[in-house]
């Protein structure tokens, strides 16, 4: 089995896989102080819960943005499994034949980038275009040759709803899910109004601004935890893959073991 583990700034999405089936997939809160070893007491019982076991474990894949969590995790999963991690990285991706990239610096792009892009080409082709709703909302762009070309990171759904409620002391946090009218009769209404649909509009916007800029329209899939309440909304969007990021991991795992 390969364990696949995406930690972003607000969630981390933990994966296993058997073969090229997801066996186990949860979403976590991500804690920027958690150690190796506390780490390794949230993902016991995920194991426990699913009847899995971490000695059937044979490699590890992790895309962190969280610096200070990269090395926890890289011990917490050494400590579980005895396994080798894979952490991912633009880099480590091209040298795999995974990424190719028209971009100044490799190092600039995020682990989630590279691993949305990695699973978009091999599952969409080229060219195709990912929208990863989360803590940013962050689309990556793949030419018609297969090279990631850059992208566009944006405040995510909740980072900007968050902004609101917090400097509008009237307003309280909702449930984010689409109100079925653009004109809202209540605050509540009004609210998820202005962020769905805000953000679905927002989104439409700028893929149709990279269709312009690229001279061609590409597939459009929606990834993240947010990817099915904004992207029903969507004009643009094609395809919601909620395990994007999880399998872009396990396709580089299996590149780096030949």
């Amino acid at each position: 089995m390969l364990l696949a583990i995406d930690v972003g700034n607000t969630q981390t999405v933990i994966g296993v896989y058997r073969g090229a089936d997801l066996v186990g997939m949860w979403r976590v809160a991500t804690n920027k102080r958690h150690t190796a070893d506390e780490l390794r007491i949230k993902l016991t019982p995920l194991f426990a819960s699913a009847g899995l076991s971490f000695g059937e474990v044979r490699g590890s894949a992790l895309a962190s943005v969280v610096p200070q969590l990269t090395q926890a995790w890289e011990r917490a999963l050494r400590d579980l499994t005895g396994a080798e991690t894979l952490t991912c990285t633009a880099q480590a991706a091209a040298e795999a034949g995974l990424f190719q990239a028209d971009y100044p610096s490799l190092r600039e792009i995020g682990a989630d980038r590279v691993a949305d892009a990695v699973a978009a080409k091999a599952r969409y082709g080229s060219p195709v275009v990912v929208v990863d709703f989360g803590t940013a909302t962050n689309i990556e762009v793949i030419d018609r040759e297969g090279r990631f070309v850059g992208g566009v990171i944006a405040p995510g759904v909740e980072t900007s709803a968050s902004a609101l409620f917090s400097h509008a002391t009237r307003l309280s946090a909702i449930e984010l899910e689409d109100p079925h009218a653009a004109i809202g009769k209540s605050t509540e209404a009004a609210l998820q109004a202005g962020i769905v649909y805000g953000e679905a509009d927002r989104v439409d916007g700028l893929v149709r601004r990279i269709f312009a800029q690229l001279g061609y329209e590409a597939s459009v899939v929606a990834t993240g935890g947010l990817a099915t309440c904004v992207a029903e909304q969507s004009a643009t969007i094609a395809h919601i893959d909620p395990e994007l990021t999880l399998e872009g991991l396990r396709l580089m795992a299996c590149a780096a073991r030949g």
